[in-house]
C-alpha cells in the first residue's frame, strides 16, 4: 500500500518545498525594514519578496510598467495609494497591482509587512553595439 500523500513523479522533477513561515520571519524582523526574505531558488519562473515597512514609513508613488504584482499583507496595516484614492489594507488583504498602475504604500502605527509575487524579470544580457 502506498502513502496517499506521496505522489509518484519523475526522479529528476523539481519538488515542492516549504521555504519559510511569514509569521516567524516578520516576528524576527520587527526592527528591520526592507526585504526580510527573497525567493532565490534556481530555475524559478517567479520572483517573491517579504517586505517590511516600519511604522508610519512609506514607499513613494511609482509605476511598474511591465509586470503585474500580487501583494498579500501578512502583518500590520496601512494604505495603498492609487489614482482612485487611498485603499486601507490589513493582515490578510490581497491586492492586485496591474502593470502600468501608479501606486504607493504607507504603513500604519504597527508597520506593514507584505509578500509580493510577480513573474521573474529576465536577467541582464550583454549585447554587441550596433555596427560594432
Amino acid at each position: 500500500m502506498t502513502d496517499p500523500e506521496q505522489i509518484p513523479g519523475e526522479a529528476d522533477a523539481p519538488l515542492p518545498r516549504i521555504l519559510g513561515n511569514t509569521g516567524s520571519l516578520v516576528a524576527g524582523g520587527q526592527e528591520s525594514s526592507g526585504a526580510l526574505w527573497r525567493l532565490a531558488e534556481p530555475g524559478r519562473q517567479l520572483d517573491a519578496n517579504l517586505v517590511r515597512i516600519p511604522p508610519q514609513g512609506a514607499v513613494d508613488a511609482h509605476a511598474e510598467p511591465d509586470l503585474d504584482v500580487l501583494l498579500l499583507v501578512v502583518a500590520g496595516d496601512g494604505v495603498v495609494g492609487s489614482a482612485a484614492g487611498p485603499c486601507p489594507v490589513e493582515s490578510g488583504s490581497l491586492v492586485w497591482l496591474p502593470h502600468g498602475s501608479v501606486r504607493s504604500l504607507r504603513a500604519g502605527v504597527s508597520g506593514l509587512s507584505y509578500v509580493t509575487v510577480h513573474r521573474r524579470r529576465p536577467g541582464m544580457r550583454i549585447q554587441s553595439r550596433p555596427g560594432a
